[in-house]
């Protein structure tokens, strides 16, 4: 009787209908729950690999305003390569937020003493402005990367080449320009300093880029510590950048995606505005300023012994920094 009872009771269940699912079968309403609210996001932050290990060095809820010196941990874990007379170059692993989670940063560091800088420039009369990539460098030079920004008719802003202007200034509180002079010494002009080196003369080249990331001996503009001043704190993009060292050599750096085992390196992702002024100060730059990024970054190193270290870009630019030894 009993298993009977078990047996009716289970067809009983089986034939009832069920509640709408998500819903209760009595008719009585249970009150809603509120919503949870998410987690906030972690800020962004910068690891550096040393040592076979991760090593936090930055974040941007607590980034200095001011990088008055290397840090160690970031400039220590540089893997340099002698490469010419004058010029070594270097290799660095960083760990950052969202598509930076593994980036690749190339380095090249030069004594401008002891190599000549031109600028690769073709004017076009079509106004077909992308003509130049390392390709085109010429087989004595050891260095090579893209120079300055660009818009649709040429490089943009002050361009100076072999002592003649071919382009007036261009106005931007944070657009320097990079000049060399007549005797071969290289120097990082500040904006408010243009119209005063301009009147001077006896320039040989110069060539005016944005936006600065590091001014005044290792200041970080205001507009890269605050949000809505004109340049953005979050756009992630593959980088390249040129700094002054405080010991007279200067720095290039080229950043370069390594998802995928690097099979996507020339992908646009890598790091902020805000953390290429972090990376610069914290290698010892005192005044950095970045070049066209982006697919356009491409960089050129070659040694004595022959062999080229390239690292492509995918479009050709208007205008390229070609350093030659100096004879």
């Amino acid at each position: 009787m009993r298993a009977a009872r078990r047996l009716l009771a289970g067809a009983l269940l089986l034939t009832t209908p069920a509640a709408p699912l998500g819903r209760p079968a009595s008719r009585a309403a249970l009150p809603a729950l509120p919503a949870l609210p998410a987690p906030p996001a972690p800020p962004p932050a910068l690891a550096v690999e040393s040592g076979g290990a991760w090593r936090e060095w930055w974040r941007a809820d607590r980034a200095p305003a001011r990088w008055p010196a290397a840090l160690p941990v970031v400039a220590n874990a540089v893997r340099w390569h002698p490469a010419a007379p004058g010029l070594e170059w270097g290799e660095l692993r960083l760990s950052g937020s969202g598509e930076a989670w593994r980036i690749g940063v190339v380095l090249a560091r030069f004594d401008p003493t002891q190599l000549r800088l031109d600028l690769a420039y073709t004017p076009d009369p079509l106004e077909r402005p992308n003509r130049w990539d390392i390709g085109d460098a010429p087989a004595d030079a050891v260095l090579a990367f893209n120079a300055g920004q660009f818009d649709g008719h040429g490089p943009w802003g002050w361009l100076v080449r072999d002592g003649v202007e071919l382009g007036a200034p261009r106005t931007g509180p944070l657009a320097p320009a990079i000049v060399v002079d007549t005797a071969g010494a290289l120097a990082f002009v500040p904006f408010d300093s243009l119209a005063a080196r301009r009147a001077r003369g006896g320039l040989r080249l110069a060539f005016q880029s944005y936006p600065a990331v590091l001014l005044d001996d290792g200041l970080v503009p205001d507009a890269l510590r605050r949000a809505g001043a004109g340049v953005s704190l979050v756009h992630r993009d593959a980088r390249l950048a040129l700094g002054e060292l405080r010991d007279g050599r200067w720095l290039v750096a080229l950043t370069r995606f390594e998802g995928l085992g690097g099979a996507l390196s020339n992908l646009p992702f890598g790091l902020t505005t805000p953390e290429m002024a972090a990376l610069l100060g914290a290698l010892g730059a005192g005044r950095a300023v970045l070049l066209d990024g982006g697919m356009s970054s491409q960089l050129l190193v070659r040694d004595t012994a022959g062999a080229s270290h390239a690292w492509t870009g995918l479009r050709r630019v208007p205008l390229g920094l070609v350093a030659v030894p100096r004879r």
